[in-house]
């Protein structure tokens, strides 16, 4: 899942205002308008994502329409999936009726029959039928590694089957899949790479044209299925990195984002206590260094358990993350406090991590490392080094990199931190080009997500291709993919409670990510145009505007002089 985007080019300084006056008004024409009582009609989106692909491909996860979030207004899901209450059932969407057969191998979907596309043909169950099945024949557009079976429809109604229980992947089958048109995309010759300069989706919104400076939607004239928004506009704008995002949403050039915030309150809440806002709801998500375990000696267990034992996760916390972002991850299971404690073994409940540089100097001598001065030497007598990477423009994570490298030299290990374009990193994390990286897991409904994205041998690819959903460190565990599958499939919470067990034994003693803190998918956001966003009162939904629930955001929004 696309959840982060927190990333820049350090040029695209002018991008904050350059597309705004372009569409012919003020970037703060909102902010006028509010303070003379018109109504407002446009709501800015900003993200730090600096050069952005033109590309509108909604199975792309490198593309515009995901770095931004916009896809999610053109395209649609089934169902809507709010993580912020994981176990909730989903809202039914572009089907009126899901129901899931009690092994959850089987789904039966009843679709609307008011659904038109954006060029105004109507959308049916052949459509439903026509993505699932693309899908299911096309690896690269299979991201989830969902095991279809069949794909049928009946008239307004469709039938799924899978090889496999869907109990952990059932959000992502039903409320992270856009449903695209059948009489556009079968004419794709390659559906995973072409940039779809004209999507036809079904949501309220369609493109009006994309430049570096600026994305602009419109909301459809009509057809939606349901009622259009108020908002009529959305403009998406990629300012250069967290600082550029944060000012221009305490000067209410941005109206909304996801972005890390230092000294939030001051910086931004504090501008105009009123309006300002920020939510970071938590959920079934983690943030933490990935280590590419096919790197020597980096495919040592041992190495990598005492690596993690010296990881300062409070200093980060407070440091890196500003005391807010991304609470610190206590448990050595890697589960977030709060919403992962009913899910931590019996075997582990209480054991939280502490940093103890001296068990880690002695777990390394016991095992073969020798520790001459200040250099730890491998078992082949080489230098221990390493290379952490993440963009330059992430500021919360390059500075958990700068703690990690300090705490890693206490037991020797000489790290140097390495900041390339996002573009560059994405591809390369994903390719398994990389040492060590931080990036965020997905997320779920249980904690299967966490450890799938890190361990999960179903989603890994030989080192040079993408490996989109997961293993990015290449961890090679049969036992683990086993006791994943095993959770997946379990028909009750025994055999889950077995199975998970066993998953966090493994990551546990063998250390393939080194957990760091724990996820949210809440936004910063104003009220002084807009009205109606979610917040701990009414969590309705993630405010992310990345997150594939975001429409249902838009939707409920209202204007705050209405």
């Amino acid at each position: 899942m696309q959840r982060r985007k927190l990333f820049a080019v350090a040029l695209a300084g002018v991008l904050a205002t350059g597309g705004l006056a372009a569409c012919g008004d003020s970037p703060n024409d909102n902010n006028k308008n509010a303070n003379s009582g018109k109504q407002v009609d446009f709501l800015s989106i900003g993200m730090p994502n600096g050069t952005v692909t033109e590309n509108n491909n909604p199975f792309v996860g490198t593309s515009a329409g995901a770095a931004l979030g916009y896809r999610w207004m053109i395209y649609e899901p089934l169902g809507q999936w709010n993580n912020t209450k994981p176990g909730d059932p989903l809202t039914p969407w572009l089907a009126s009726e899901i129901k899931w057969s009690a092994d959850y191998k089987t789904v039966d979907l009843v679709i609307r029959d008011n659904a038109t596309w954006s060029d105004g043909q109507k959308l049916t169950a052949d459509d439903v039928v026509f993505t699932h099945t693309l899908i299911k024949g096309n690896e690269a557009l299979n991201i989830f590694a969902i095991p279809y079976d069949s794909i049928t429809a009946d008239g307004n109604k469709v039938k799924m089957t899978f090889k496999t229980s869907q109990f952990t992947t059932q959000h992502k089958v039903i409320g992270q899949t856009p449903i695209v048109p059948k009489h556009i995309w079968e004419k794709l010759a390659d559906p995973a790479t072409d940039p779809i300069k004209e999507p036809i989706g079904s949501g309220p919104y369609t493109l009006k044209s994309f430049s570096q400076q600026a994305t602009i939607l419109t909301a459809r004239e009509s057809g939606y299925w349901q009622d259009p928004p108020k908002v009529k506009e959305l403009r998406y704008t990629s300012f250069a990195d967290n600082n550029a995002q944060a000012t221009a949403l305490a000067s209410g050039q941005s109206e909304w984002s996801f972005v890390f915030i230092p000294n939030y309150q001051q910086t931004f809440v504090a501008k105009d206590p009123e309006h300002y806002k920020v939510w970071a709801p938590g959920v079934l998500g983690i943030h933490g260094l990935y280590i590419n375990t096919t790197k020597k000696p980096f495919d040592d267990p041992a190495l990598r358990r005492a690596m993690n034992m010296v990881i300062n996760r409070n200093d980060i916390f407070v440091q890196a993350e500003a005391g807010y972002f991304h609470p610190e991850i206590k448990s050595i299971t890697g589960l977030p406090e709060g919403a992962g404690d009913a899910y931590i073994a019996d075997e582990y409940k209480g054991k939280n991590f502490t940093v103890d540089v001296e068990g880690a100097k002695k777990l390394l001598a016991d095992s073969g490392y020798k520790l001459e001065g200040t250099t730890l030497k491998d078992k082949a007598g080489k230098p221990v080094t390493i290379k952490l990477s993440d963009p330059a423009p992430w500021s919360d994570y390059q500075t958990t990199l700068e703690i990690i490298k300090s705490n890693l030299a206490e037991i020797g290990i000489a790290a140097t931190v390495e900041k390339p374009n996002q573009n560059v990193w994405d591809q390369n994390v994903q390719k398994g080009d990389f040492e060590a990286s931080m990036r965020w897991t997905n997320g779920g409904s249980t904690p299967f997500d966490i450890y799938q994205t890190v361990m999960d041998g179903d989603l890994m690819k030989p080192i040079g291709t993408a490996a989109q959903q997961g293993n990015f460190g290449r961890f090679q565990s049969p036992e683990a993919t086993a006791a994943l599958k095993a959770y997946s499939n379990a028909t009750d919470e025994g055999a889950r409670k077995t199975a998970l067990a066993t998953i966090q034994k493994i990551f546990v003693e063998q250390a393939p990510m080194l957990p760091v803190g724990s996820d949210n998918v809440g936004a910063a956001y104003s009220t002084k145009n807009w009205v109606g966003w979610p917040s701990d009162a009414d969590s309705y939904a993630p405010a992310q505007p990345t997150q594939a629930a975001a429409l249902t955001v838009v939707l409920k929004l209202q204007p705050a002089n209405s």
